[in-house]
């Protein structure tokens, strides 16, 4: 979900409440009953009666008996992003390039608290494993991505995220030690790349670069995926690092033609 840092005294404590509950639905929650709403965002069963009404009569949320769901009108909120930020004209055409010619899945994404949020993704895969789509979001310590955004930090953003970010293990392998974390954060600062292995999800191997601003700001971060078995660390820094790198590059001058992406991915 979102997180507030500061709140600014024009702050509409009504419309946060309402975008909570819009987040709260996820695969694991796709319909709740009022009081699951309410517990889950941590609102009172009145005021969260009141968004669900609001949300309902907007057309974004629906209800079956007792139990309240998400509407497609909802769709629309993304495609406005995804239009006006003009993703599929300045993006997806390296994501295609690359899966054109390593195959497998490319993805862009972006630092959003603790979690990478994923803003462009290509891919010809069709086996079942953690959704990349637009949107989708996952804890930056198990990603690629993740890993080369949060090496873009300020050491002392990087130390404050360290100290709130709580690990969980998502597969065996995955790295919830944060003094093991931090020399995989570190590393990925030196070497310019970051790669998992079945980190997020067993299956997965991933390598990241960053894409940077004019500044040289890490803004967001540039993937390649394919299977674990069929593709290895070694083969993915061999093969796939020069156009990856390259892409990045191609992406961070597309920045200086569009400033309304930079916004977009600086925040």
């Amino acid at each position: 979900m979102t997180q507030i840092h500061e709140k600014p005294a024009e702050f509409v404590e009504a419309l946060a409440k309402g975008i909570a509950i819009l987040e709260a639905f996820d695969a694991a929650n796709p319909e709740m009953t009022l009081s699951e709403v309410a517990r889950r965002v941590g609102l009172t069963p009145a005021a969260a009666r009141r968004s669900l009404m609001t949300l309902e009569t907007l057309g974004y949320i629906g209800r079956r008996d007792k139990r309240f769901h998400l509407r497609p009108k909802l769709m629309a909120l993304g495609s406005a992003f995804y239009f006006s930020a003009r993703i599929d004209e300045i993006l997806q055409e390296d994501l295609r390039g690359i899966v054109e010619q390593f195959g497998d899945a490319s993805s862009v994404g972006t630092l959003d608290g603790n979690d990478v949020i994923y803003v462009a993704h290509h891919s010809v895969q069709r086996a079942r494993r953690a959704a990349a789509v637009p949107g989708a979001r996952y804890p930056a310590y198990a990603t690629s991505m993740g890993r080369v955004l949060l090496a873009g930090l300020s050491d002392d953003n990087l130390d404050a995220y360290l100290r709130t970010c709580q690990p969980k293990p998502l597969t065996s392998r995955t790295c919830t030690d944060p003094a093991a974390l931090r020399d995989e954060i570190m590393g990925a600062r030196t070497n310019g790349y970051a790669i998992t292995v079945d980190q997020l999800d067993y299956g997965i191997t991933a390598l990241a670069v960053p894409v940077r601003d004019p500044g040289g700001a890490v803004v967001a971060a540039l993937n390649t995926s394919g299977y674990t078995g069929m593709v290895t660390p070694e083969l993915l820094l061999k093969e796939r690092l020069p156009a990856l790198r390259e892409a990045a590059s191609h992406i961070a001058y597309q920045l200086t033609r569009y400033p309304t992406l930079r916004s977009v991915l600086s925040g």
